[in-house]
């Protein structure tokens, strides 16, 4: 039986792990064969792990030398061992070949996830950030409220 609150939390650090190493590999052992994702940048969906592999592989190839760290806050989740739904701030930071922070951006990800061999895997990925009413551009840090 999977303790569901450590199951995430691995679910996270691993995604996380996995995009700092820019490791193509464990990034989408993360996710089911079937995983339909809703990405914030540029295209509508990804239809199962091979399209989405593809744009991590674009994704993780196009940082050059630079690497992303990721943080997660403000974690929200419900559900079972067999099926839960989780959400998210996460903070993708952007570090020279030297460690040196060069630049942040936020997005909203809530994740669907099943168990799946007694791993949770993603079903379902949603990347979001809200866009301005003035300017119709998406807002990509969080303003903090008192």
């Amino acid at each position: 039986m999977l303790d569901i609150e450590k199951a995430v939390a691995r679910v996270f650090e691993n995604y996380a792990s996995a995009v700092l190493a820019k490791d193509v590999g464990a990034f989408v052992r993360l996710y089911d064969p079937k995983v339909r994702v809703f990405d914030a940048w540029g295209v509508w969906s990804y239809e199962g792990l091979e399209n989405w592999q593809r744009a991590v592989e674009a994704w993780f190839t196009s940082l050059g030398t630079e690497r992303v760290k990721v943080a997660f806050e403000d974690v929200q989740s419900a559900g079972t061992a067999e099926c839960t739904v989780v959400s998210a701030i996460a903070t993708y930071a952007g570090l020279s070949s030297e460690g040196k922070h060069l630049r942040a951006m936020q997005n909203r990800v809530t994740w669907g996830l099943k168990t799946s061999g007694h791993v949770l895997r993603i079903i379902h990925e949603h990347t979001s950030a809200p866009v301005g009413f003035e300017d119709m551009k998406a807002i990509l840090v969080r303003e903090r409220r008192p």
